[in-house]
Formats: structure tokens, sequence, C-alpha cells
């Protein structure tokens, strides 16, 4: 799977029915990523067996515990595993107070480096970046500072269309033509056009976490045409009040959020421990937004659907 996001927890601040607190373990092109680490979430990496020693990169949305007190246990078993590459941790100021000072008390030294990467929730920052993927702050609205991430692929290279390929091509022109390029000789003579031997290339996909959040439409041009957006639903409709008061979002809103941002698919989350059933919450946003999908646990949701 080159593009594929697992649901390890979909619960708001309480566990509740089996329920887990937030947390998500995405793949894009063999990189590993976790979002959020709520409680119980290396129980559910073991449980849907994804492979923990392969995420290089946490991004924690911010510091209300549901969203992160599952990470201690999670960086203890990294270490009893013998851990030893480094593991990068993007979070705004005090989570790497939080960790040390565990440490500290616990008179731990971790087996691998911990990079602490802070950021501030109010910007929008890139946080991370190779040759495939960025990954992008996106500044939300809650009662602590908070920020969700856009994981972006990078534009992909053209495919060679192997049945038209020519037995005295060189591999430097293979790799022009990759690039979408054409390919001349030394005198600026055309050798091979791109378009004669090429297929277009895969299309690149994005993928939007927004964290908790009060109803924001300042998010919406960050968010135009992603392919996949989670957005957390807390509440149902009836429940606004409640949502103004906690700085949450209701159905509505996300379904909202989806429709202004012409997005290709809808994930709603973060459900309060109100509800044991799920599905009027679902039924809810989709009269808004009808690509709407619950972001339950042990789902995967795979790009291209």
């Amino acid at each position: 799977m080159s593009f594929a996001l697992t649901i390890l927890g979909s619960s708001g601040a309480l566990p509740a029915y089996g329920r887990f607190p937030t947390s998500q373990y995405l793949t894009i092109q063999n990189r590993h990523f976790l979002i959020d680490c709520g409680e119980g979430a290396q129980m559910q990496l073991m449980k849907y067996q994804l492979p923990i020693h392969k995420i290089n990169h946490i991004f924690i949305s911010h510091l209300h515990g549901d969203h992160y007190l599952g990470l201690m246990g999670l960086l203890f078993s990294m270490h009893l595993q013998k851990r030893v590459n480094d593991l990068h941790l993007y979070a705004q100021k005090g989570l790497d107070e939080i960790i040390l000072l565990q440490l500290k008390y616990s008179k731990s030294a971790l087996s691998y480096t911990i990079r602490f990467h802070v950021f501030e929730p109010e910007q929008q920052a890139i946080l991370f970046e190779d040759d495939a993927v960025t990954v992008t702050t996106i500044p939300l609205a809650h009662k602590l500072p908070c920020a969700g991430f856009l994981f972006r692929e990078k534009d992909k290279l053209f495919k060679l269309d192997k049945q038209k390929l020519l037995p005295d091509m060189k591999l430097q022109h293979l790799a022009l033509l990759k690039t979408g390029a054409d390919v001349f000789d030394d005198s600026g003579n055309l050798l091979y056009r791109n378009s004669e031997f090429t297929l277009p290339p895969t299309p690149a996909y994005s993928y939007a976490y927004c964290s908790d959040t009060a109803w924001n439409e300042k998010i919406v041009d960050q968010l135009k045409h992603v392919n996949l957006l989670y957005h957390e639903a807390t509440f149902m409709e009836e429940e606004r009040d409640k949502a103004i008061e906690t700085k949450h979002s209701t159905t509505l809103d996300a379904a909202h959020i989806a429709l202004q941002a012409n997005v290709g698919k809808l994930l709603i989350g973060h459900f309060s421990a109100r509800y044991r059933e799920l599905e009027p919450l679902l039924a809810e946003a989709q009269t808004k937004f009808a690509n709407t999908a619950l972001a339950i646990e042990g789902i995967t949701f795979e790009l291209p659907a």
C-alpha cells in the first residue's frame, strides 16, 4: 500500500465502548508516520500488526492528554526492543520537558536518540520534507494551542512505456524521460520525445489531519482539494452549545469544512463518550457531505480509494 491510513483510536477525551483515544498510523511510499498517540496506542499497533520500529516520525497535535498519554509507553517499548534508529518527534514546546522529566526520574537512558522538533501551532510551517513528501502544520482553534498536519506527496516521475523503449537508449536518457523532459543530443537535436516513450505519472495524493478544533473557516484554503480529510466531530448538531463551550466541532462543522474545501473524502472521529452508537453522527454529516466515513479503530483507508 503506497498511501494508507489506519485508525488506532477514535474516541474523545475518554475511552468508551471499545474506542481508544486518538491515534493514527499513516504510510506514504514506505515512510511510516504516527499521528497523535493517545493511551493504548502501542496496544493498537500490535493488535493490527503494524510495524512499530518502522515509525521514524511522530506528530503530536497538542498537549491534551488524550493525544499524547500513550507516548511514554511506546517510547519505552521501542527501547526495550533495542531500537537504534533516531526517532523524530514533532510537537509544541512542553512535550520535550514532559518526556525528559520522566526519563530523569526513572533513571532511564534510551537505546536510541529522540530528535525533538518544536513548532508554533499558530503558524503554518513545513515540519518534514524529503524527496517524496512534505508535512505542514494546519493552525487550529482549540482551548490549548493546537495544530493539524497536512501530508502531501510531491509530483511523481513519469512511467517508462517498456513496450516502446529502444535497445540503444542510455540510462541517462531514461532518467531524463522519467522527469518529463525530452532528450536532445549535444548539438541540440531531438533524440527522444517524452510523450512517445512514457506514460503519465501516478497522481500525487494528500491527507489532512484536523485534530481538536472549533469551527474554523480559516483552514479551508489550506485544505482545498485534498484527497482525504480527517476532521474531528466530537458532537452532533443538537450539542452545538457544548461544542462551542469546549472548542470542538459538530458533525455538520466537519461536513461544511469538507464541502467548502472540495475534498475527496471526509473522515470524522474524536467522538464524545455520550454516543454509544455512531451511525447517527455519520448520517448527520452525510446530509451535508455524502462521501463521509467513520474513522474508527482498525479501518484502513487507502489512496486511491
